[in-house]
């Protein structure tokens, strides 16, 4: 059963994040709208609390429409470190590739 954590910017929905599946075995994640600005953090604080209890960890991009570059560098440390990003668009994914420190 999915668990929406839904973050709005007022009268607009920024970015949704969606827990798939929480098991010990895996945590996977569905994002939706704009990782940016102060959703970059949303989504930090997000991952910090879900995913640290699985032995693996998803997030699924293809609802992700933008990233800016605080949002590529986040999802490319997340990778490093074991995080599966899956379903991105091509452009963003090359992002995510190049992406280099703040």
């Amino acid at each position: 059963m999915a668990h929406h954590l839904q973050l709005c910017a007022p009268g607009t929905r920024v970015l949704r994040i969606t827990i798939t599946e929480a098991t010990d075995e895996l945590i996977a994640l569905h994002l939706e709208g704009k990782v940016s600005g102060k959703w970059v953090e949303c989504l930090e604080n997000t991952c910090a609390a879900e995913l640290k209890n699985a032995a693996r960890a998803v997030i699924d991009l293809s609802g992700v429409s933008f990233l800016d570059r605080a949002g590529m560098i986040l999802l490319k440390n997340l990778s490093e470190c074991g995080v599966e990003i899956v379903n991105a668009l091509p452009f963003i994914t090359e992002q995510i590739r190049n992406a280099g420190p703040l």
